[in-house]
């Protein structure tokens, strides 16, 4: 077996990933910004201001559960890569990450360490020392990290200087980034919540595994908003 994952280990992978969503968040709740998502009920309009927390937070499911059929349906999109590594875990977690912001977002929460103490219980049900979250450690690189949230947020970095359309598979390549810089906490991944087990079942098998598995995704992000109210409970 390998050497256990450290609680610095997983903050350091998860501080970028957290304020890299940040971004992608917004071009996903801006009308037109992201070709081939489409909304009538979005942040800003008058159902969406008629519509409570919960029901906010069900858009968000519904808003990244799309974005994550769409995204695995782009062939290539991790090359040779892809094939050799756990890119379901990878782009899956993910997106969990996104929701898990969006969702600190929706209850007011700011600060990127309470938001990466949020992930990480709910997606590796670690509970991580608000110091360490924070990035308060001897081996905290502040121009380190900034390097890396600017790299994986890519063109959605700009997107609040340059508020221009971005396409579905620059969104795609985004998420990709975010899931391969998770690959440095592998064995973490398959502790996410995942769909039940039929769903993973009809994954295996051919022609319809990918309705399995894409089905199986929306149900782990339904099990994320439930982990996420607990913690969220349990902080309050």
């Amino acid at each position: 077996m390998g050497e256990a994952i450290s609680d610095r280990q997983v903050v350091g992978v998860l501080r970028p990933v957290v304020r890299a969503s940040g971004p992608v968040l917004l071009a996903l709740r801006t009308p037109g910004r992201l070709e081939g998502l489409a909304s009538v009920r979005v942040p800003g309009s008058a159902a969406w201001e008629a519509t409570d927390r919960d029901g906010h937070i069900d858009w968000w499911v519904n808003r990244l559960g799309r974005l994550m059929s769409l995204v695995t349906s782009i062939p290539g999109l991790g090359g040779a890569l892809a094939d050799r590594l756990p890119v379901q875990d990878a782009l899956g977690t993910a997106t969990q990450a996104l929701l898990l912001t969006a969702i600190a977002e929706e209850y007011g929460i700011r600060d990127v360490g309470e938001k990466v103490r949020l992930a990480a219980w709910v997606l590796f049900q670690r509970d991580i020392d608000p110091a360490l979250a924070a990035g308060k450690n001897e081996d905290f690189d502040a121009a380190d990290e900034d390097a890396e949230t600017a790299k994986l947020a890519g063109e959605f970095s700009q997107v609040e200087q340059r508020p221009r359309r971005i396409t579905l598979k620059s969104a795609g390549k985004t998420l990709w980034r975010m899931g391969r810089s998770l690959l440095a906490i592998t064995d973490e991944l398959e502790k996410r919540p995942h769909g039940r087990f039929y769903h993973r079942a009809v994954g295996m098998l051919p022609v319809v595994g990918m309705v399995g598995d894409y089905l199986g995704e929306r149900s782990g992000l339904k099990r994320v908003v439930r982990r996420a109210d607990e913690w969220l409970a349990r902080a309050a």
